[in-house]
């Protein structure tokens, strides 16, 4: 199973950042992602989608120092649903991308600082993961196999 989501796009309001009582920092904020197309009368139309961030622990204290409204980011993350009740307690369902990498992609006046280049540095940790690795090969299962001279492959 596979669950990753890749970002670009703008901040719509300031992140909301939350202390709990465990200690953990988590910060939420709205991103809007917009593509272009043309319509059947050749008319250029745009579509906003906007997607709710959340971001925890170091992750959140970046967004806070580093992010406002408007702020272009880079974020890699996964998809989850919530279930909550609403005050009349109706199920209602929230779908939100949980941030594992944020990257700032605004330029700044002091470009100098180091914080926002183009590559991952220290400071874009992910949390752990843990990643499948396949078993080493044996020595014999390293050698290339015989050429077939009739494959079907077209090139």
């Amino acid at each position: 199973m596979y669950n990753k989501v890749s970002l670009i796009g703008h901040l719509g309001k300031d992140p909301e950042v939350r202390r709990l009582e465990s200690g953990a920092v988590v910060a939420k904020f709205s991103l809007a992602t917009s593509e272009s197309y043309k319509d059947k009368a050749g008319e250029w139309q745009s579509v906003t989608e906007w997607h709710d961030v959340v971001l925890w622990r170091s992750l959140a204290e970046r967004a806070e120092r580093d992010l406002k409204k408007g702020s272009l980011v880079f974020v890699e993350g996964k998809l989850t649903t919530r279930k909550w009740q609403d005050k009349e307690g109706n199920n209602r369902y929230s779908t939100e991308v949980v941030a594992q990498l944020l990257k700032p992609l605004d330029k700044r006046e002091n470009a100098g600082s180091g914080n926002f280049n183009s590559f991952p540095s220290a400071m874009d940790e992910a949390p752990a993961v843990k990643v499948f690795t396949p078993p080493a090969a044996s020595p014999a299962s390293t050698e290339k196999p015989a050429a077939q001279e009739d494959d079907d492959l077209p090139f």
